[in-house]
Order: C-alpha cells, then sequence, then structure tokens
C-alpha cells in the first residue's frame, strides 16, 4: 500500500492492521457470548464463520490502508466463534476428554498463527512468483494478497457448511425451558382428597425453594466478575496470550528484515517453510502428548512448566540469528515448534481452569469476558510488536541489547511476569467437581 516512508516503519503499520481485528473482537465477544448463552452455541458459530468469508475477502482485495484495518476490525466484530466454541467442547467432552477437546480448540488457534503466515508466504504476490500462471494484469496481479484471503475464505465456507450438521450442545437455555415448564408441571404427582377434588403433591415450602433456586440462578450470572478463579485464570491467560501474539507477529517481521538491521533476510517463502513445520509439530504434540500429560501434571503445572522453558526458548533466538544456511533454517524451525508448542499448551491449561470455575448456563458469558479481555491483550500485541521491531532495528549499533536482541528480551520479561502469576494470591485454581 506503499504508506511506509522507510522499511524500518513497516512493522509499525502491519501492528496496527492486526490490532484492529482484537480491537473488533474485545468490543463484542461478551454479547456474542450472552448470546450463545441464550439461544445457543451453534447459530454463534454459524455467524462467526460466515462473517469470515464476506470480510475476510474483503481484506484480501483492499488497497488503501483505512479498508484493511476497517474489514479487520468488521471481521473481529463479528467473528465471536472463540468463545462459544471453548463452552461447547467442555460440554460435549466427558471430564477425563477435557483436555483433548480443549486443546483441539487451542491447536486450531495455534495452528491459524502458523498456517496463516505460511499460506501469505507461499501465495501473496503470485504474479511475481508464479508469472508463467498467474499474469500481472490479472485480478490476483492487481490485488497482490487477495489469493490467501481467498483461500481463507473457502476454508471458512467449508466450515460454515459443516455448522449446518453440527448437534447444539445447550439445551437449558430460556426459549427451552419455557416450552417444557408445562410438562414438568403434568408430571408432578398428585393425590385425590376425601372430597374428589386433587392437589399437587408439591407443598408451598417446596414452590419457594424452586423460586429460591431459579432467583439464585439468575443472581449467579450477575457473579462472574466475583468469581476469582475464573477472573485471576482470564487475568494470566491474558499475559500469555500478549507474549504469543506479540511474537506471531514479531518472528515473521524478524524473519524477512535485512541482516544489516538485525533480522534473517529470509524470503516470505522460506519464513513459509519454517511456519508450515511449526504447524505440523504443534499438531501432533496438541493432539497426541498434551492429554496425557495434562492427565499426569494438571493444567496448571503444565502452564508453569511451560512458561519457564518458554523463556530458554526466546533466549536461544538471537543466537540462531548468527547462523547460516541448513543450520539456520534447522534450529530456527526447531526454536519456533518449540515456542509455539509451549504457548499452545499454557493457554489450553488456563482455558480449562476457566471452563471448570463455571456452571455450563454461564459458559458462554464467561468464556465471552474471557475473549473480551484477551482480545485487548491480542490487539496490544501486534502493535507492541510492530513498534518493538522498528524500535530495535533503529538502534542496531546500541552496546546494550542491540537490535533483536532487545526483541526478545522484552518477551522474556513478560513470560517472566505470567510465571510469577501463576502462584497465589494472583491465580486461584478451581474447586474440583
Amino acid at each position: 500500500m506503499h504508506i511506509a516512508k522507510r522499511p524500518e516503519d513497516i512493522g509499525f503499520y502491519a501492528g496496527f492492521v492486526g490490532s484492529s481485528y482484537m480491537v473488533g473482537r474485545a468490543l463484542t465477544s461478551i454479547p456474542w457470548g450472552v448470546v450463545a448463552d441464550r439461544y445457543g452455541r451453534k447459530p454463534v458459530l454459524l455467524c462467526g464463520t460466515i462473517s469470515v468469508v464476506v470480510f475476510n475477502t474483503l481484506f484480501g482485495f483492499s488497497n488503501k490502508f483505512w479498508m484493511a484495518v476497517v474489514t479487520r476490525f468488521f471481521l473481529g466484530s463479528l467473528s465471536g466463534v472463540l468463545g462459544p466454541a471453548k463452552a461447547y467442547v467442555m460440554e460435549v467432552c466427558r471430564k477425563e476428554h477435557q483436555a483433548l477437546g480443549m486443546s483441539v480448540i487451542s491447536t486450531s488457534w495455534g495452528l491459524g498463527l502458523v498456517i496463516g503466515p505460511a499460506l501469505g508466504g507461499f501465495l501473496a504476490q503470485p504474479a511475481e512468483k508464479y508469472p508463467s500462471i498467474i499474469s500481472k494484469t490479472s485480478i490476483l496481479g492487481r490485488f497482490p494478497y487477495a489469493l490467501p484471503c481467498l483461500v481463507i475464505s473457502i476454508i471458512s465456507l467449508a466450515s460454515s457448511i459443516a455448522c449446518c450438521w453440527m448437534p447444539e450442545s445447550l439445551h437449558n437455555h430460556p426459549e427451552k425451558k419455557a416450552s417444557n415448564r408445562p410438562i414438568a408441571d403434568t408430571s408432578e404427582a398428585w393425590h385425590e382428597n376425601d372430597d374428589g377434588s386433587t392437589d399437587s403433591s408439591i407443598s408451598a415450602d417446596e414452590s419457594h425453594m424452586m423460586e429460591n433456586a431459579e432467583e439464585g440462578s439468575q443472581t449467579s450470572q450477575k457473579s462472574l466478575l466475583r468469581n476469582w478463579p475464573l477472573m485471576s485464570a482470564i487475568l494470566v491467560y491474558c499475559v500469555f496470550t500478549l507474549n504469543d501474539t506479540a511474537y506471531a507477529e514479531i518472528f515473521s517481521l524478524w524473519a524477512v528484515s535485512p541482516r544489516a538491521l538485525g533480522g534473517l533476510s529470509f524470503t516470505t517463502s522460506r519464513v513459509g517453510l519454517v511456519l508450515t513445520i511449526t504447524g505440523a509439530g504443534l499438531l501432533v504434540f496438541q493432539l497426541f502428548l498434551y492429554p496425557y500429560i495434562d492427565r499426569i501434571l494438571g493444567p496448571l503445572t503444565v502452564a508453569r512448566y511451560g512458561a519457564a522453558l518458554t523463556g530458554l526458548v526466546l533466549a536461544i533466538h538471537p543466537v540462531v540469528g548468527m547462523l547460516r544456511g541448513v543450520k539456520l533454517i534447522a534450529t530456527l524451525t526447531c526454536a519456533s515448534t518449540a515456542k509455539n508448542i509451549l504457548g499452545i499448551s499454557i493457554v489450553t491449561g488456563l482455558s480449562i481452569m476457566q471452563n471448570r470455575a463455571v456452571s455450563q448456563n454461564q459458559r458462554g458469558a464467561a468464556n465471552g469476558i474471557s475473549v473480551a479481555a484477551m482480545s485487548t491483550f491480542k490487539a496490544a500485541g501486534p502493535a507492541f510488536g510492530g513498534i518493538v521491531v522498528s524500535w530495535a532495528e533503529s538502534r542496531h549499533g546500541a552496546s546494550f541489547l542491540p537490535g533483536s536482541q532487545m526483541i526478545f528480551f522484552l518477551l522474556i520479561v513478560i513470560e517472566f511476569v505470567g510465571f510469577v502469576m501463576t502462584f497465589k494470591p494472583f491465580l486461584v485454581p478451581p474447586k474440583e467437581t
């Protein structure tokens, strides 16, 4: 879009494009969660996947900076799928399988962060990469970033169609309660009096208790913000997601930056290759290894170990930049895979703790609060990452933590803060039920 005046400024503007999605999602996640609690998970998931088809396509055909920011904002505002999806897997899985179910959700998000940039690396600017197939005068030549967006939109369209056959997991929202009420009344035990009349066997005291239970349920809906096991898990979750989102933004910008500015001078295709391998490793670990590790250690211990090991992995990254050739690609791929595996393991464990801290009728709203708070931090992540990359490249010759060393040092600091917050009094594990 030719809005950056210097190569060092690209990260700054790219950060705002990435953040606009999270700003939109932060503003609407709680309403989407409430809708999911009232009308069911399936309608929200269907609306979210359809919105991706529309606005992601428009994003690919954006030719102005403001258009890119606006389409991403609306995409985030209308894509309220993450919270209801987490509630859905907790409701369709027995407790012993909840780690696997939540791992699927976290893996999906993690794969998106990995495969998305990989698709961009392989499919962006197709007229330059594949001139024998795509002409520069064609529509894909005039909109060089439309092709990867169209591929994502097609995947989302397939997801939308699949949602039509997905069974609903919520069976106690108000509409169904109201329709079932007469059936419950007619199933009560009745007895005949001496005069031939009939009375319900439910006493006035029992009726009063039922009314109190309904009032208590309504009151509990308003008490989520006072549920400290839930809110503490959300707060810690936000710190780690800030780190993960900033890393995802930083990694691609750092890899394609010239070595003169402290980067790796990778092409977008080479970045795509690294991220594709990372995505494959992430998928294998989360689906086949994480559930067993969670069963042995528990979600909180997994999060703590993951945070401690992530700091070590981040410290390796500046050293990786000193390598060349095959050693560079192999070591960078291993470091990227390890960072993403540990990051997804942390947020998966914290997501399980959040959902175990609330009842089913609060789960949609609770996940809405979680996604809103997390999206606020994720909105800061790309902007923070882009600004840090631009600032670090401008001080490449500094004597203290020059260039990329400062980038990863700041990420380590954030990860350490998250690690400390996994202990009491910051984090209170939910009671086992």
